[in-house]
């Protein structure tokens, strides 16, 4: 039988044997810890403390600003020194609450749960809120907002996201190795609240070690199945995926539940389980620290507020003095200029690169070959594309589908002439949203 997967797509160096050996290993901060208001898509959420207070972990110190928005809790005990201005990964500034860590680890009195027997669909989604939980996949949308469709009768799919396809990050890799059976159980709850979706857990082939470990966790599950994808990049891609595992697809103006599916990244659904079982927000994630530059890469569980600068540290800092860093993977992360940054609930990686080989590159001309054609899997044409980018011409651009570009990078990686070309179609993407917000 051949292997799930979708049309396009690249197979570039995945680096992934530098951590995915490494187990999960806790990195209890040494500093202080900022809390980014905006770690999560939409309203930034609103503080509910102020300077001098004394928190405890797991206590909300930051309310959600609206309907698409999360609350934000505490990830150690210790005193509130007030709200600054904080760089973020992208290299923007925003508010930010800064705590001083105690190293009591104080915790809140944490509530009773039922038995999911139990529960409501409405109480799911209640405790999946209260708690903060996010895509953790990158992109950060509220889940207790995506998993409320208008018709969720309509919903056939829960697919969980395990592919990790992203270069170099190993952690829901060791996720699935070492707690495969919270994340079926965290996948029953979501399918709790959809009356007839059926539950899909999608891993690489590159991994099927952690496959077999979820078929062993999901045994007698008879809503759930691990389906197998072939490894390509961006087979994590949430349309690549819907497609890859159900033959659906979707474009820009819809979304995964106009085509019966809700998909939810795997750290994600660990963080339903969380929510749903043991009443525990979301305060901690796995970052993969990796790279040519890190002296021991290692995945580590990491409160949410950590710097970055510790998680190096703890990671033995580096062997040689990096020319590169980003925040993710190689393929669609961030590049970093300062370490000063603290890690938020969708920070999944971070890279240290001895070598800057693009910063090296000198583009030239295009030279019509169609190899970013060939590999785009959006399917549309991204070397025009980026010509109407550089010419600042929106309503061409927009007439070429340029707004079903997943600003994936796979045409930058493959163009021989080493041009931008993810870049530019990214900036007149953003300037098309931006000018469609305004009317």
């Amino acid at each position: 039988m051949a292997l799930l997967t979708f049309k396009g797509g690249i197979h570039p160096y995945d680096g992934k044997d530098l951590s995915k050996d490494k187990p999960i290993r806790n990195v209890l901060p040494k500093g202080e810890l900022v809390y980014l208001l905006s770690q999560h898509i939409g309203a930034p959420a609103v503080p509910v403390v102020q300077k001098g207070d004394h928190i405890k972990v797991g206590q909300v110190i930051a309310e959600a600003g609206g309907f698409v928005s999360a609350p934000i809790h505490a990830s150690v005990s210790g005193t509130v020194k007030g709200i600054r201005k904080q760089r973020n990964v992208t290299g923007g500034l925003g508010d930010a609450i800064v705590v001083e860590n105690d190293g009591n680890y104080e915790e809140i009195e944490w509530p009773e749960r039922k038995p999911l027997e139990q529960l409501t669909g409405a109480e799911i989604l209640q405790y999946i809120k209260e708690a903060g939980v996010v895509g953790m996949g990158g992109a950060g949308f509220p889940t207790h907002v995506k998993l409320a469709p208008k018709e969720p009768e309509k919903i056939d799919y829960v697919i969980a996201n395990c592919a990790e396809c992203e270069p170099y990050l190993t952690s829901d890799y060791r996720r699935m190795l070492e707690e495969p059976d919270k994340i079926v159980a965290g996948l029953k709850a979501a399918l709790k609240i959809f009356p007839h979706a059926k539950g899909i857990l999608a891993v690489e082939d590159n991994k099927k070690d952690a496959a077999e470990k979820l078929r062993e966790a999901a045994k007698g599950e008879s809503e759930i199945q691990v389906m197998v994808l072939k490894t390509k990049y961006p087979q994590g891609a949430e349309r690549q995926l819907i497609y890859a595992t159900t033959g659906r697809q979707i474009n820009s103006s819809m979304l995964p539940a106009d085509a019966g599916c809700v998909v939810d990244n795997c750290d994600t659904i660990y963080a339903i389980y969380q929510a749903v079982y043991k009443g525990r927000p979301l305060m901690h994630r796995i970052v993969t620290v990796t790279g040519d530059a890190i002296a021991e890469p290692q995945n580590f569980r990491v409160c949410t507020g950590t710097n970055y600068a510790e998680l190096v540290e703890a990671a033995g800092g580096f062997k040689t003095q990096p020319e590169k860093i980003v925040s993710g993977g190689p393929m669609m992360g961030f590049g970093l200029y300062d370490l000063n940054v603290p890690a938020t609930k969708t920070s999944s990686a971070l890279l240290c690169l001895t070598k800057d080989e693009v910063a090296a590159y000198e583009p030239s001309n295009c030279i019509n070959c169609g190899r970013c054609v060939t590999v785009c899997p959006g399917r549309v044409i991204p070397s025009r594309l980026a010509d109407m980018a550089e010419r600042h011409d929106q309503e061409a651009f927009v007439k070429a589908n340029g707004m079903e570009c997943c600003e994936c990078g796979c045409c930058s990686f493959i163009c021989p002439a080493k041009r931008p070309l993810t870049q530019y179609i990214k900036s007149m993407r953003k300037i098309v949203l931006a000018n469609r917000k305004k009317k």
